[in-house]
């Protein structure tokens, strides 16, 4: 009997004993409370901010937090950036907070507007949302038409005055005792919580979770590492523009010149900057990819092995334009449904004018880099030894006239041969095919320039 009371009271203390752990652990869980995900919104609204976005929300529903706080100090920024933020925070699963410190303004004031709660500190503003271009000139009606809808589904979508945001962009909405005809609307904090666009007038984040009745919360704030710095850098439109610059004024210039060189590899390191973070990032896709190779391709058999310009040289101009401009926008294959047609625009408006500015530099400049010291000692070419028949173009009147073989395609500069001499050479009519007829019509300045004989090709 001593031992079974024994035991019988042993029993009850370890009973005890796991019935307090039990009710301190869930105590310690009820008050550990929500895991809260912060990063901010302080750069301009563009490619970075989208990538920020997109990997935040990522991160936040990885480890499974209940809110996200969103702290926003920006100017504005693009459009469609700004709506493929404002799109990602409106089909969030998670509760979105916007922490307004100090600036909405324009696409920030849009972003602002889709997450479930608006906190402002004091002195802070929102709104001034009308659309400009980069001269901060307001754009045409159609453009303004376009991002007021935005702003009154987005503001239906949170209970919020779809009036209110309207007049965020039209200067023609009138609220009394808050703007008059003419102007856009643009809310202090005080107005701004006086009338229910935000929720209250706070100090600092905590003060946020606090009126949120976030108790103890655990807090996991974004981290931006140099991986993300770079690749926010070189997706930069304006990036992306000297990078396609780089890409075609490479490839012209390797065409100039024999052999394997400089402009080659800048060209290859270009395209590797350009697509390698755009593949990352998920917009650029194998198929995008590919098609910019299929274009290089077509040229390079246009320039070097079909005489003339034709069929394959167009098909390849515009297999590149397409490569390049679609790896710079979302899509699914060929699926642009997602995307904004003005984003479609501005990515091949980006394209053309970089090649553009490409050929414009190439046409003036191209003949002076060619020749100069430092690209030369660049380019790898051929080892030229005079046992083999080569020769500088020296000064030498007695070249003239003489006739001679072409030795490499003319586009327009290349290699000659007369009399079992190599020469430099610089064709007067253009391109001239290898293994042509020519003769020497002058010299200047160390140059042969030559055209063609009225003869057939050699064979």
């Amino acid at each position: 009997m001593k031992k079974e009371a024994y035991l019988l009271k042993y029993f009850n203390i370890w009973c005890a004993f796991m019935l307090t752990s039990l009710m301190i652990n869930f105590a310690h869980a009820q008050t550990q409370g929500n895991k809260v995900y912060q990063y901010h919104l302080n750069e301009e609204i563009g490619p970075a901010a989208w990538r920020k976005t997109a990997n935040a929300f990522q991160e936040a529903q990885k480890i499974g937090a209940d809110c996200i706080l969103i702290e926003i100090n920006t100017y504005g920024g693009m459009l469609n950036y700004a709506d493929s933020i404002r799109t990602k925070i409106l089909n969030a699963p998670i509760k979105t907070i916007a922490f307004i410190n100090h600036n909405a303004a324009s696409a920030g004031a849009l972003i602002a507007l889709s997450c479930d709660r608006i906190y402002m500190v004091k002195g802070a503003s929102m709104g001034a949302a009308s659309v400009v271009n980069p001269q901060g000139e307001v754009m045409p009606e159609k453009y303004q038409s376009y991002m007021r809808s935005l702003m009154r589904a987005t503001a239906e979508a949170k209970n919020r005055d779809p009036k209110v945001a309207e007049a965020f962009v039209d200067p023609d909405v009138v609220l009394p005792e808050l703007k008059e005809a003419g102007k856009v609307l643009t809310l202090t904090t005080a107005e701004a919580v006086k009338i229910g666009m935000a929720n209250g007038e706070v100090a600092n984040a905590a003060e946020i979770l606090a009126k949120e009745k976030l108790i103890d919360p655990v807090i996991t704030r974004h981290q931006t590492t140099w991986v993300d710095q770079v690749i926010n850098f070189l997706i930069n439109p304006a990036v992306s523009s000297v990078l396609i610059l780089m890409i075609i004024g490479g490839i012209y210039f390797e065409m100039q010149t024999p052999g394997v060189g400089f402009a080659l590899v800048v060209a290859i390191i270009a395209a590797m900057l350009f697509f390698a973070p755009l593949y990352i990032q998920g917009l650029a896709d194998n198929w995008e990819i590919g098609l910019f190779i299929i274009g290089l391709i077509l040229l390079l058999l246009e320039i070097f092995v079909i005489p003339g310009f034709g069929v394959a040289g167009i098909l390849g101009i515009i297999a590149l334009v397409c490569g390049l401009a679609f790896s710079m926008v979302p899509n699914e294959r060929f699926n642009f449904a997602p995307v904004e047609p003005n984003q479609v625009m501005v990515s091949f408006i980006i394209v053309i004018a970089s090649t553009i500015g490409a050929i414009i530099v190439c046409v003036i400049f191209g003949k002076s880099i060619l020749r100069s010291r430092a690209f030369q000692r660049l380019v790898l070419v051929d080892e030229q030894q005079s046992g083999q028949g080569y020769v500088s173009s020296v000064k030498n009147p007695d070249l003239i006239n003489k006739e001679g073989i072409t030795k490499t395609a003319l586009r327009p500069s290349g290699k000659i041969e007369i009399d079992g001499k190599w020469y430099d050479a610089i064709a007067l009519d253009g391109f001239v095919e290898k293994d042509t007829l020519i003769y020497v019509e002058k010299h200047e300045n160390y140059n042969l320039f030559v055209r063609k004989k009225k003869e057939e090709k050699i064979y």
